[in-house]
């Protein structure tokens, strides 16, 4: 998940905002005000406004999440798949020129995002809690329009468990850095995986949904339980790759490697493809014939969909990196007001963007932040339920 630090700043400013127009009074009574931005109805008469947004969010969700799957499946840059560029780690991806390389890599991605869980996720909204500003705490919260929260973090805890057992499922693989570890020293294989089960557990305790019980001792748990794991992670795992501290045990890190890439890696891209394909539909169909059914649809195909995402956020390297599609598809905070803005306008250009990927550039950044599932989200779920038509 990416997380745009500038919208969060100008939320509250958008408050105050009113729209101007060159039009007559008729339009602008037509248009949504700015004030309404974080408590919008779906209403009739900017419908099809409103569904020619979701169609185009959807569609750019599909196009991304394809774009990675390929990627990573069939050809990076017109070249090898990136995926074979990885288990070659020969020097054909810049810095992956070793096994140890490849596994410093992986503990890398576990380590960045049970911080970013522990930090950021569930970090931020208790400080901003805590310091008093519980407005600003409740839209720190990431999916709280659909109060998938604490689904979203689990997942991220689990891309941490699928990279170390090296399946989806919560097996064990037998070439896995679950069982590498083992041989290594048991009892730290024993305390990362304590440490992976007890963050966890302890997410799922916060009480449902986080978005109500920010400032709750089980939040704050959790928040402890994460960067428990990222400091295991960090201080114990990581140092065992970097010094090249297991010897002798070539074969199987070629084939931890193997089972990482194509048991969990691609197969979440796939996942991702086709519910990304999946939910387009299911808005297509929406915009289509709009319904209280055809809601519930997209927001049933949204949590599918969001799956397989939160659970690739342990490898967020590689394509999804290099081409911005991370901020694409998961930036957050969301910019309420600019959602609103082209509601009214229609001007579906501010959300593409060409040429390479720069993360210091503000056009890319402010054409992310109008897009991606949370968008989405914002436009489908109202309250942890579907919106309905208005009557």
């Amino acid at each position: 998940m990416k997380k745009n630090l500038l919208i969060l700043g100008s939320l509250f400013i958008g408050l105050s905002v009113s729209f101007t127009s060159c039009k007559d009074d008729d339009d602008k009574d037509n248009k949504i005000p700015a004030s309404d931005a974080y408590n919008l109805e779906y209403k009739s008469a900017y419908a099809t406004a409103w569904g020619n947004y979701m169609n185009i969010v959807s569609n750019l969700l599909k196009d991304d999440a394809t774009t990675l799957y390929n990627d990573w499946n069939e050809s990076f840059n017109n070249g090898e798949s990136y995926a074979a560029l990885f288990k070659a780690h020969n020097g054909g991806i810049e810095g992956i020129n070793s096994q140890e390389d490849c596994l410093s890599q992986i503990i890398d991605g576990c380590i960045d995002i049970a911080g970013e869980v522990g930090e950021s996720k569930i970090g931020d909204p208790i400080d901003k809690w805590e310091a008093g500003d519980q407005t600003a705490a409740l839209y720190a919260v990431e999916s709280w329009y659909s109060w998938h929260s604490r689904d979203d973090y689990t997942n991220n805890i689990r891309s941490i468990r699928n990279a170390y057992y090296g399946t989806r499922d919560g097996a064990i693989a037998e070439h896995s850095l679950y069982n590498l570890i083992k041989n290594y020293d048991e009892a730290l294989n024993t305390k990362v995986d304590n440490a992976i089960k007890t963050a966890e557990n302890a997410i799922q305790a916060i009480p449902q949904p986080f978005r109500n019980n920010i400032g709750s001792q089980e939040a704050k748990d959790a928040q402890d339980a994460c960067g428990d794991l990222a400091e295991i992670l960090e201080d114990d795992i990581k140092p065992i790759f970097e010094n090249a501290l297991i010897a002798g045990q070539d074969f199987e890190m070629e084939e931890i490697i193997k089972q990482y890439v194509d048991v969990v890696v691609v197969p979440t891209y796939k996942d991702l493809k086709d519910k990304n394909t999946a939910l387009n539909n299911a808005v297509k169909a929406f915009v289509a014939h709009p319904t209280n059914e055809g809601f519930e649809a997209c927001a049933d195909a949204w949590l599918a969909a969001r799956e397989p995402w939160e659970q690739s956020e342990s490898f967020l390297f590689g394509p999804v990196a290099d081409k911005g599609l991370d901020p694409n598809m998961d930036s957050w905070p969301l910019d309420q007001v600019g959602i609103v803005n082209i509601l009214n306008s229609q001007d579906f250009n501010q959300l593409s963007w060409e040429g390479e990927y720069d993360e210091e550039s503000e056009i890319i950044e402010s054409a992310q932040s109008l897009r991606g599932f949370h968008t989405l989200e914002y436009l489908v779920f109202k309250d942890g339920k579907a919106r309905t038509i208005a009557k």
